[in-house]
């Protein structure tokens, strides 16, 4: 058993530090005043991070891109940045494992269409949410005038829309072989 508890915390680690690099090193970031916000890839891992491990790999995605906010300038988005990936990765585990039942039994077609529809849902769902959260973050949190609110939320809303379609396709491409990998290691939950 403590095997296996070790093994988790290893793997929720990695899930954990991909989030980061995907985040801290495969970002665009796109100044729009004294704000910025980042085309990356740092979803992906949280996606692909819920459909192998389960809540607690979208746990540890939302840990690294937070943990990514903290330490490149985005400190102040960190608990919006926590919040939003960690209904991104419970949205991907009711997606695959409560609507379409992913386990080992599916092939790896069928695998695959469930990760595409769960990283679809979860980041379609993150294209409405992370505007949304946004605007009031800003207007109610930081003081920040509604219509600057608004203005910075609709630009965030494309950036949110450009990671949600590269992230999905990035889940898409990268889900056989790790699914392939992780289940001859014996490593998938």
């Amino acid at each position: 058993m403590e095997n296996k508890n070790v093994n988790r915390l290893t793997q929720c680690a990695m899930i954990a530090a991909l989030a980061y690099v995907g985040f801290q090193f495969l970002r665009i970031d796109i100044p729009v005043g004294t704000e910025r916000t980042a085309i990356h890839l740092g979803n992906t891992m949280v996606v692909l991070g819920a459909l192998l491990l389960g809540s607690w790999g979208g746990f540890a995605g939302a840990m690294g891109l937070t943990i990514a906010d903290l330490t490149s300038g985005y400190a102040t988005t960190a608990p919006q940045t926590f919040v939003l990936k960690m209904i991104i990765g419970l949205i991907t585990v009711l997606v695959s494992r409560k609507i379409f039942r992913l386990d080992s039994e599916n092939d790896l077609r069928s695998q695959t269409r469930i990760a595409l529809f769960s990283s679809m849902a979860a980041l379609g769902a993150n294209v409405i949410l992370d505007p949304l959260v946004g605007y009031f973050y800003k207007t109610y949190i930081f003081g920040i005038p509604q219509d600057l609110s608004a203005a910075l939320a609709r630009i965030g809303s494309v950036t949110t829309l450009v990671n949600a379609i590269a992230s999905t396709i990035a889940v898409t491409v990268l889900w056989p072989a790790l699914h392939r990998a992780l289940s001859r290691a014996g490593s998938l939950a």
